[in-house]
């Protein structure tokens, strides 16, 4: 297993990743920012080839590399089934797995940030068959969970963060969490500046994650929201080809 975070916190906080099989040279990009060079960098130091590139979801804080890098390195561009961008893309759908050798990557669909948003639950085959880690994207993040009136009715999106919680909590604890985000994203509240984690420590320390109850879910979420990022909706339209 070949694993890299890429951590940025200009022009916007936000962690990406590539990840694959060094033995076999293949791997996948996530949710890359709009400088793709350091994604093909990586991968040709490494000696791999970039198969996919995911976007967890259609950001709205800031322009994604994703489209850009897979037509750069001929990859597949993929996004969950319900984003449907005006461009073509490779449709994930619950259960999908992406196959990196002897690394497989299985889709996710864990809705509330945004109504497409997948995760992606890892596992290293040459390890273990039981999954080592899932990229959460701006689902689940250290210290919360991401804000959800961007793109849906703020209470809709709470409820379906709160299924989407109740799924990634079916986890073993010793998996670990890698977010798209941590501290000063305006994706969350009160995120750590450690941009990873455990499901279980986050189960025990996560403010939103440890919520059992539906309705104190909604109420903490649609309450204190940050500002909203600026030109959010036009950055979104950019991001799925409006």
């Amino acid at each position: 297993m070949i694993l890299r975070q890429f951590i940025d916190v200009e022009p916007v906080v936000a962690a990406s990743y590539l990840f694959g099989c060094g033995g076999q040279g293949v791997c996948a990009v996530v949710d890359p920012l709009d400088d793709i060079k350091r994604y093909q960098d990586a991968a040709d130091k490494l000696g791999m080839q970039i198969t996919y590139v995911v976007d967890t979801h259609g950001h709205a804080d800031h322009i994604s590399g994703g489209r850009h890098l897979a037509e750069a390195v001929g990859a597949k561009y993929v996004l969950h089934e319900s984003a449907s961008p005006s461009y073509p893309f490779h449709t994930a759908r619950e259960g999908d797995d992406l196959e990196l050798g002897n690394v497989v990557a299985r889709v996710l669909h864990t809705p509330g940030h945004t109504p497409e948003h997948i995760s992606l639950l890892v596992t290293d085959r040459r390890r273990a068959d039981e999954p080592w880690f899932v990229l959460t994207g701006h689902t689940l993040m250290v210290g919360d969970m991401g804000r959800t009136e961007l793109v849906s009715a703020p209470e809709e999106g709470a409820r379906s963060l709160f299924a989407s919680a109740q799924r990634l909590k079916t986890l073993a604890d010793h998996i670990e969490v890698l977010p798209g985000a941590f501290s000063g994203s305006v994706c969350g509240r009160g995120l750590s500046g450690k941009p990873f984690s455990t499901i279980g420590f986050e189960r025990r320390h996560n403010r939103a994650f440890a919520i059992a109850d539906e309705e104190e879910f909604v109420r903490f979420m649609l309450s204190d929201t940050p500002a909203r990022p600026p030109r959010a909706e036009e950055i979104r339209r950019r991001n799925l080809g409006g």
